[in-house]
């Protein structure tokens, strides 16, 4: 856009996103942040065609996150993949520009619920997670 007086912008890459969800899970509570350091983080544009039909999901942007993995305190099979956290950066920034929510915001949110998944946790649970992270970010 050189000339026009405008700066270019560009819709934040993977990196941004990781970034944001590292700087998310650094603000988790002790309890939970010190069982997630085996657990891979992944960001990816779209989650894979064979996820999506697994899941029943005929639309790629209706997906944002996935957690894949046994929940901790669940023992590890022979052949068991990482626990990984995938976020999915085009729904994510769909979402984000749909919603008017802050990009920091949603990427926490999304990354609260599928650490979540990790400890078994319900809805009303990660709700109570993601009210105690917005605590700390208030500061």
């Amino acid at each position: 856009m050189s000339g026009t007086g405008q700066q270019a912008r560009h819709a934040p890459s993977a990196a941004d996103i990781e970034a944001l969800a590292r700087d998310a899970m650094e603000r988790l509570p002790d309890g939970f942040r010190i069982h997630l350091s085996g657990v891979l983080l992944i960001v990816e544009d779209f989650a894979e065609e064979a996820i999506l039909d697994e899941m029943g999901i005929e639309d790629p942007f209706d997906l944002t996150g996935l957690y894949s993995g046994r929940p901790v305190g669940q023992s590890a099979a022979t052949g068991d993949m990482p626990a990984t956290i995938h976020l999915y950066r085009r729904p994510l920034l769909d979402e984000w520009v749909d919603t008017g929510v802050s990009l920091e915001a949603l990427v926490t949110h999304v990354l609260i619920h599928e650490v979540g998944h990790h400890f078994g946790l319900s809805d009303a649970d990660m709700h109570a997670l993601e009210d105690e992270v917005r605590e700390v970010e208030r500061g």
